[in-house]
């Protein structure tokens, strides 16, 4: 069994969480790294604990990921695997707070947004929201299949990303519509493979709404 663990923020106004977000960092990173989001909008969640995991997998001295890039053909099958990695980690934090599924959103960047698009939708017990910067889906043919909840997601992609085009998260959005989970697909022109200030703000905007 992979024990996930890395940094976290506790709540600011209370001991005992009223939510929580769980982060996860692209390929290379680690959770420092995403942690960082939390400390920008901490603010407008105060009653609400952060999370931010390392990937399970070593990259060089500090990075991780959540599966090997190569060779692809073993790309889909390495998802679900890791899936159930982050999955436990969720149910794990979760039962530390008492929190239910309905209290508990993702934020996921690359092939961290990997992630959140292929586990939440398949999860026994619907999240209350994931947002998803600069992601892709890549196991969408097992969707309508495996679909076992309608988790509602918010896709967030720079129009000059290079690193995964933002037809990737169009594409992403489009496969949600088919088995009619909701969705909101937001391009930002003039943003690369990164996350800017209306990034977050759609982020903010949208965590607000689905852990009220």
């Amino acid at each position: 069994m992979v024990v996930l663990s890395g940094p976290k923020r506790a709540p600011r106004s209370t001991e005992s969480p009223k939510s929580l977000v769980v982060l996860l960092h692209g390929l290379g990173s680690n959770g420092d790294d995403l942690i960082g989001l939390a400390d920008q909008i901490t603010e407008e969640f105060p009653e609400t604990a952060f999370h931010s995991p390392n990937a399970p997998i070593e990259v060089g001295d500090f990075g991780f990921m959540w599966y090997p890039v190569d060779p692809v053909e073993r790309r889909e099958d390495c998802i679900y695997q890791a899936a159930q990695a982050v999955n436990d980690f969720i149910d794990e934090v979760a039962a530390t707070y008492g929190l239910p599924p309905a209290k508990i959103a993702l934020v996921g960047f690359s092939q961290g947004s990997i992630m959140s698009i292929h586990l939440a939708p398949r999860r026994s017990e619907q999240l209350a929201g994931v947002v998803a910067f600069s992601g892709a889906m890549f196991t969408g043919e097992s969707l309508a299949g495996d679909l076992a909840c309608r988790t509602p997601f918010v896709l967030i992609h720079g129009a000059d990303d290079m690193v995964l085009d933002a037809q990737e998260s169009m594409s992403a959005g489009a496969r949600f519509d088919e088995v009619g989970v909701p969705v909101e697909i937001h391009v930002l022109p003039g943003l690369a493979h990164s996350i800017d200030r209306r990034g977050l703000d759609i982020a903010t905007e949208f965590l607000r709404r689905v852990l009220a």
